[in-house]
């Protein structure tokens, strides 16, 4: 019986031992997987730092550019509304030809005797002065 337990006792040390290599050969490749992971982290750290400053110009690009479509922006407005004022003021002075107009047809129509009596003194008398400078030459 003294044999069947030294004979256990072996296949106990010789598991012991291949469990401890399978072990070690796990914890060597866990350290080379971490060293692994460790040299893309640092690749990716880098790339970040890239990243980051790209993107704090890009976001310096974009504010300066949105002050400037501001800027631009308000001088529109400016533009705008000194194209309103002209709008109204073309419409006032339109709206003083209407009546100025409505007002000479109204005594036109009121004097139309003395209109054309107005406006066959003015054909004599160009037809005299049209004769008076034939007559000149």
């Amino acid at each position: 019986m003294v044999n069947l337990l030294y004979f256990a006792a072996i296949i106990f040390a010789i598991a012991f031992a291949a469990l401890v290599v399978y072990i070690i050969k796990v914890l060597k490749e866990t350290e080379r997987t971490m060293a692994n992971v460790a040299n893309t982290l640092e690749g990716l750290e880098t790339q970040m730092e890239g990243i980051t400053t790209e993107t704090t110009l890009l976001l310096n690009r974009t504010n300066a550019l949105a002050e400037d479509i501001n800027e631009k922006s308000k001088r529109l407005n400016v533009v705008v509304d000194s194209i309103s004022g002209l709008g109204d003021t073309v419409s006032g002075f339109n709206q003083s030809i209407k009546q100025v107009s409505d007002s000479i047809s109204k005594v036109a129509v009121e004097n139309k005797e003395e209109t054309a009596q107005a406006v066959k003194w003015g054909t004599v008398v160009m037809e005299l002065f049209k004769r008076r400078k034939n007559n000149n030459e």
